[in-house]
């Protein structure tokens, strides 16, 4: 009977250890991934301004004059990408650009007590444009975003002049790399996770994850020397990426409804190459939204804006003059006018 006890004892004595010494291994990782965060946000500070909406302190640039064009950026990117990708620069020659850091991601914050769907991050964005007393603007939409700017347009279409949806997901289909996501959107979970080994995880797997978002195109030059791998695997922004990830279906699902309510210009580009989101996304929403307009960019990947710019930029203009003169349009005069122009513009590319 001594001896059992004993080996009792000793067994857990090595358990209470090995637990002890893992929650010490963890709490170490997490002080390191915290002094790697707060280091990232000290060499990227924000370059824009702060706006407090909802209780929500949201981080924005709004730089430019004349018709108002606001960029809403995807999933593990931050507004920062429609810079990196010379999107903005080049709009920015014409028209007052607006992009903001979506909740959790870049400079901007993200409360706990939402659910963040796409629904509440397009309303939170209608409420900052009203603060800023941006009236009627074109609004774009790249992957994650566009669900986001299909929500905002869907709600609120007298305040929306028209639409731009890059890369988007709007059917529910079957992903794979949701479940992978999922882990690290729950609760209690997936916070142990984004301060310990996600940041980790992450770093392995960050160079395939770049080439899978941009194939077959080639990741560009400037890309990798803007991104900043650092700020996308902070913990605050994993979480953000992990719930969005989460939310993606039931937010093309609790959309697709709208889409035929939709009655103003919608113009939809994709990649043929898309390896995250399938062009055929694209021509399903096309055939849904009357009057819209599809356009298939041959050699892109989902980072169609990356890869290709300047058609991206020339697809925005085109929505933006559309919607200028339909001032006060009837919806087939909305149809035909942006059917005409972008069959136009496309032959003349």
């Amino acid at each position: 009977m001594n001896f059992f006890a004993a080996a009792k004892t000793l067994l857990g004595s090595r358990t209470a250890l090995a637990c002890g010494m893992a929650a010490t291994a963890l709490g170490a990782l997490a002080l390191v991934n915290r002094t790697v965060a707060r280091r990232a946000e000290r060499q990227h500070p924000p370059r824009g301004t702060f706006l407090d909406v909802d209780g929500v302190r949201l981080h924005y640039t709004d730089r430019g004059a004349g018709q108002p064009i606001v960029l809403i950026h995807g999933n593990v990117v931050s507004g920062d990408d429609y810079d990196t990708s010379g999107v903005a620069e080049r709009l920015l020659e014409t028209h007052r650009v607006i992009v903001f850091d979506r909740p959790g991601f870049g400079h901007s914050e993200r409360p706990h007590s939402r659910s963040w769907t796409a629904t509440q991050q397009a309303e939170l964005l209608h409420k900052a444009l009203k603060l800023l007393g941006i009236e009627r603007p074109v609004v774009v939409g790249h992957s994650w975003g566009a669900i986001v700017a299909l929500s905002l347009a869907v709600r609120h279409q007298a305040d929306t002049a028209g639409l731009v949806l890059l890369s988007g997901y709007y059917f529910w289909t079957l992903r794979p790399d949701v479940l992978l996501v999922t882990v690290g959107a729950i609760p209690v979970v997936g916070d142990i996770l984004r301060y310990t080994v996600s940041p980790w995880l992450g770093r392995l797997l960050m160079p395939l994850q770049k080439r899978a978002m941009f194939s077959p195109a080639s990741v560009p030059e400037r890309f990798r020397r803007e991104y900043s791998d650092a700020m996308a695997l902070r913990p605050s922004q994993i979480r953000a990426t992990s719930v969005d990830g989460a939310l993606m279906i039931p937010g093309a699902l609790g959309l697709r409804r709208r889409y035929t309510d939709l009655r103003m210009p919608v113009l939809i580009l994709a990649g043929d190459g898309d390896k995250v989101v399938w062009k055929r996304n694209a021509e399903r929403l096309h055939a849904t939204i009357p009057g819209s307009a599809l356009r298939i960019v041959e050699g892109a990947g989902h980072m169609v804006h990356h890869s290709e710019p300047e058609q991206v930029v020339e697809a925005i203009q085109l929505i933006a003059r559309t919607s200028a003169k339909l001032l006060v349009p009837m919806p087939s005069e909305s149809a035909v006018s942006l059917r005409m122009a972008s069959e136009a513009s496309a032959r003349a590319a």
